[in-house]
């Protein structure tokens, strides 16, 4: 099978919101190129409860319309995802999956997750729990990039080892692992004279200025610090005897934030002609670039996996000046696409300060990741040379940004990239096909450290309601046109979605009333065949016997205690 459902949880895919992440970009590109190159008879979507059809329908519609065929699973259709078997989530947390799936059986689907930054705790913990969820070698994580996958290895690694010192584990989750890159959607960046006419014009920049462009998130903590791209603009321009124009396009948390980050970026470059643009709606995210000649972003922070910037800007043609940095690494060619500029970090085993003040919460994630990122230097005078020859040259500023886009149409594009993850897919399709029939048979309805509460908690109520207690109506109703107004109560209403429906808990009632007194297991007869079904009438005539509608024949009594 070479297709997926993708889980449409709404924090996933959508980018019409203020504070706007990396992680949502991505996953509204990967939507989107999903339902235009998918190579498969159906395109599958498993909707999260959070989310009703209407809405579901109307996320992706939004994202990209299409005429092709969909199958739309709801949130409790986990036997129906053998086809297309298997699931894609927009993170690595496959592992809570991993324990529900059981319902149905570990070999039904596959699971795949994807990562994105991968150094908050949250994200540290999803991987780590990979290693002791019921995870299978049909299950996997995509890793964005060659750095981002060395990460997970050197952190699952740790994990390991301290699995096997500490408890002896010898049996751990062995997952599957693929390093495939984020894609872009090549077509949307195009770029348009007449747009960037248009956004010249509007930020005051003359026809024939060079301008430089950053595009994200606006967070020198927790993104990137602005003032090694500030200063190398400001010594190129001194180097060039050049009036240099820099937009930066991004977003903050605040309108305070944003203020603060452009007073604080402008004081390292005060010659530039500094141009700041909200990026958030559409067409700004989709038309800045056509009013650059070149893009600039200096990544240094371990929160960064992939970096999709870089690609979008050479999709729209522009030669790229970015830092030699994880993911960047990949994606722009040093001396073709544009320049990669060399960058200097501690050595391994100079920041456990910042790990245990961080664990302890002594130090935030920005802070944490903020002072890493404050040790992270950068070949400023290399910076600088490749700032001026494109600056001077915009013969080369043409040749690396037409290199760009065709690298990305070749390489980068979702049309390219999405048949890696097909082809990643099928791979855990094959092993998933080929488990001995051990793995296909067990079907496990407990998770074990989520217990049925009745069950955790059974230590808690005097006794329990057994199928040979009988029951009788009680003095808060004498019938059940009286007992349903009891029930349409705000008070005795609350859970009554987790009851049986109501015309077979009025059927048990009125049972009760003709006989006088009623066995549970007399009243459960009718459902015998449907344990689910009883389970919830069961329930339900607890429901009753709490407000008085129905008590039992002889209740249990509590003997004095002594001293």
């Amino acid at each position: 099978m070479r297709n997926a459902a993708i889980l449409l949880h709404p924090d996933g895919y959508r980018t019409d919101r203020d504070q706007l992440m990396g992680r949502h970009s991505a996953g509204e590109s990967f939507l989107r190129g999903y339902i235009r190159h998918l190579d498969a008879p159906y395109m599958a979507f498993w909707r999260q409860s959070a989310l009703t059809q209407d809405q579901a329908s109307a996320l992706v519609r939004g994202i990209e319309p299409s005429s092709r065929p969909a199958r739309w699973l709801p949130p409790d259709g986990r036997a129906a995802l053998s086809d297309p078997g298997c699931v894609y989530y927009p993170s690595p947390s496959i592992g809570p999956e991993a324990w529900r799936r059981r319902t149905v059986g570990p070999a039904t689907y596959s699971l795949c997750g994807v990562t994105h930054t991968t150094a908050t705790h949250k994200a540290i913990d999803a991987l780590v729990d990979l290693l002791v969820s019921p995870v299978e070698p049909w299950d996997g994580v995509i890793c964005t990039s060659a750095a981002v996958r060395a990460n997970v290895e050197v952190q699952l690694e740790a994990a390991r080892e301290d699995l096997i010192e500490r408890l002896g584990a010898t049996r751990l989750a062995k997952p599957q692992f693929a390093t495939i890159p984020l894609g872009v959607n090549s077509d949307d960046f195009a770029t348009d004279l007449a747009q960037r006419r248009a956004w010249r014009q509007r930020l005051d920049i003359p026809d024939d200025a060079v301008v430089a462009l950053y595009v994200g998130r606006l967070n020198a903590l927790a993104k990137m610090n602005p003032a090694l791209m500030a200063q190398a603009l400001e010594r190129t321009a001194k180097a060039t005897g050049k009036t240099l124009y820099w937009i930066v396009s991004g977003w903050s948390a605040s309108p305070e934030a944003w203020e603060k980050f452009h007073a604080s970026t402008r004081a390292f470059c005060p010659s530039i002609q500094y141009r700041p643009v909200d990026g958030r709606p559409a067409d700004t995210r989709f038309s800045i670039w056509s009013a650059a000649d070149l893009f600039l972003s200096f990544s240094d922070n371990i929160q960064e996996t992939f970096g999709l910037t870089p690609a979008e800007a050479m999709a729209a043609g522009l030669p790229c000046v970015v830092t030699d940095w994880n993911g960047y690494r990949e994606t722009v060619r040093h001396g073709i696409d544009g320049f990669r500029i060399p960058t200097l970090a501690p050595r391994p085993g100079l920041g456990q300060d910042l790990a245990f003040s961080h664990d302890n919460g002594w130090l935030s994630y920005e802070n944490y990741v903020g002072a890493a990122a404050q040790m992270t230097a950068i070949d400023m005078a290399a910076a600088v040379e490749a700032l001026s020859a494109l600056v001077r040259d915009p013969d080369l500023r043409r040749r690396m940004g037409e290199a760009g886009r065709r690298r990305v149409a070749e390489a980068l594009d979702w049309s390219a990239i999405i048949p890696q993850y097909q082809d990643f897919w099928e791979e855990l399709a094959r092993r998933r096909a080929a488990a001995g029939p051990d793995k296909h048979q067990p079907v496990r309805p407990n998770h074990p450290r989520r217990l049925d509460p009745f069950t955790l908690f059974a230590a808690y109520p005097t006794a329990t309601l057994r199928p040979q207690d009988r029951l009788r109506l009680g003095p808060a109703a004498s019938n059940w046109t009286e007992a349903l107004a009891v029930l349409d109560q705000g008070l005795a209403s609350i859970g009554r979605w987790a009851m049986a429906p109501k015309a077979e808990i009025e059927a048990a009632y009125n049972a009760v009333a003709r006989q006088g007194e009623c066995a549970l297991a007399e009243l459960l007869t009718p459902l015998a065949a449907d344990s689910d079904r009883a389970g919830r009438l069961e329930r339900a005539l607890l429901w009753l016997m709490k407000f008085d509608l129905l008590v039992l024949a002889t209740p249990p009594t509590l003997a004095p205690d002594t001293d």
